[in-house]
């Protein structure tokens, strides 16, 4: 099937502002590109791309004082199958792990392992190495915390959203991932869409990115999601890294205000179907 994603975010600067960008499909799902997710910037400037410490790809431009626009809208093929089941996926000791996946077990700006370890190891300590216990971590997480649009705070790490219970997408992301760490376990945070393909009812609520993670277990990473906590269609990663701050949509440097931010990710009916704005 096909997938018709993408994003438009509105910025009023007072100022010129340096621009650092996370806004384009991952380079593992470029080949999938039907309508490729070339970012509009209305009004144009300058610039240029890069691939980040985590092979992500990024962009750096300086945004115009004024209302400045940046805007993708692609079409993917996806295989419209939901997220893998591997429930025979082993966990790998420490010592035999590759060496690029110890970054995924240390500590980072949002998942404090050193705060959580203890509690990881009274919650997890007993149940089955590997897959299970991945998926013992995102029960748990689910539970745990409370969803909210309103509860979003940008500043709230793991172990503040352990203790708060609530939160959005990425703090279940961010607790699933610190909890992993702690448990021995390689986990990254992810950001990119998801549809709502396969849910009943269709959520009323607006349509946003979303964060999840991937575990390393066996030879390879897995898809977890704590705050759906159920297998997916129609996930297309954009970024991954520590956690969401080597992720993030978009660093500036300098004051601005998001006037208006829609995000869209649906079926496309075909490759012939009448192309127009879906907002």
């Amino acid at each position: 099937m096909q997938l018709r994603v993408g994003f438009e975010m509105v910025y009023q600067c007072p100022q010129e502002i340096p621009m650092l960008l996370a806004l384009n499909i991952h380079e593992s799902r470029t080949g999938d590109l039907v309508q490729p997710d070339t970012l509009t910037i209305d009004p144009p400037v300058p610039a240029t791309t890069y691939r980040d410490l985590f092979g992500n790809q990024c962009t750096r431009l300086v945004a115009p004082p004024g209302r400045f626009t940046l805007k993708t809208d692609a079409i993917v093929e996806d295989d419209g199958l939901p997220d893998e089941y591997a429930p025979d996926a082993r966990q790998i000791p420490v010592d035999e792990l590759p060496d690029d996946t110890l970054v995924y077990l240390l500590g980072s700006r949002y998942c404090e392992t050193d705060q959580l370890s203890v509690a990881a190891w009274e919650h997890f300590g007993s149940t089955p190495r590997g897959w299970a216990r991945v998926q013992a971590i995102c029960d748990f997480v689910h539970q745990h915390i409370t969803f909210g649009y309103q509860f979003a705070r940008r500043t709230r790490t793991a172990w503040e959203a352990y203790n708060e219970q609530r939160g959005v997408c990425r703090d279940y992301a961010h607790l699933g991932v610190a909890l992993c760490r702690c448990m021995n376990i390689p986990a990254r945070y992810c950001t990119g869409y998801i549809t709502d393909l396969g849910i009943y009812p269709v959520p009323t609520a607006p349509m946003d990115f979303a964060g999840w993670f991937e575990a390393y277990l066996g030879d390879r990473w897995y898809t977890f999601d704590p705050r759906n906590n159920a297998p997916r269609l129609g996930r297309i990663l954009m970024a991954r890294g520590r956690d969401a701050c080597d992720v993030a949509l978009a660093n500036t440097f300098g004051p601005n205000y998001l006037e208006s931010f829609d995000v869209w990710a649906d079926e496309y009916p075909s490759a012939t179907a009448e192309w127009a704005s879906p907002r």
